[in-house]
């Protein structure tokens, strides 16, 4: 076009027209969409490959979960990192007759096929995974449970955008009644074991399970 001086000017496209224009193949995902894929897309592995996790993953995954929510930014948790396998059999070795004993009676399904599970000698509630982290709480910080179950969640998610697998090892918390382990595994006093989490390369893909609709009340 030219402008009232005669002089002909190049007309740019607005931006939106450009990229349209230039943006022959598939949509990149946006952030939000990535993040929510990540938090949808996240599974309990409970089978890992038998190869090492590096440090600096470990070291990533943890870095991730301070940034979670904490009261008052108090920040009460602290981390131990066990890659023993042969400690982590001992842990699980202590803790299975423990567990046992705490469902006899039971009679639920899941109750029995985890009693039965535990009486297997070859089981080990690690699952073989690489890595161990306990997430530990301030025992004198009253929100610790909350900062620390916030963390350990983050770390999870964090982990399986990384495409590691994890599971929360629940199971792993008898350990606390075993004063020796405890000195093993370098346990401060004043703080308290809130989140066992196992962390490696999976080895398997489990499918999405069923999730019921949430109930919602809007007030």
């Amino acid at each position: 076009m030219s402008r009232p001086d005669g002089v002909r000017v190049k007309v740019l496209p607005e931006p939106n027209d450009f990229i349209q224009q230039c943006d022959t193949g598939p949509a990149m995902p946006t952030e939000v969409e990535v993040v929510l894929a990540a938090i949808k897309e996240r599974r309990s592995i409970r089978a890992y490959e038998d190869r090492p996790l590096d440090e600096a993953t470990v070291t990533a995954v943890i870095e991730a979960g301070v940034h979670a929510p904490t009261a008052m930014g108090l920040q009460p948790w602290r981390f131990i990192v066990v890659r023993d396998r042969a400690l982590m059999k001992q842990i699980s070795d202590y803790c299975k007759p423990v567990l046992r004993g705490m469902l006899e009676g039971a009679t639920d399904e899941m109750a029995v096929v985890f009693r039965a599970l535990l009486s297997r000698e070859d089981f080990e509630i690690f699952y073989g995974a690489p890595v161990l982290v306990l997430v530990l709480g301030d025992e004198k910080n009253p929100y610790s449970t909350h900062d620390c179950t916030l963390c350990a969640g983050t770390m999870m998610l964090a982990a399986h955008a990384m495409g590691i697998g994890s599971c929360w090892i629940g199971s792993a918390r008898p350990v606390a009644g075993n004063t020796e382990l405890m000195k093993r595994l370098g346990v401060p006093s004043g703080y308290a074991i809130i989140a066992p989490l196992i962390f490696g390369y999976p080895g398997e893909r489990p499918e999405m399970p069923v999730r019921a609709e949430p109930m919602i009340t809007w007030i």
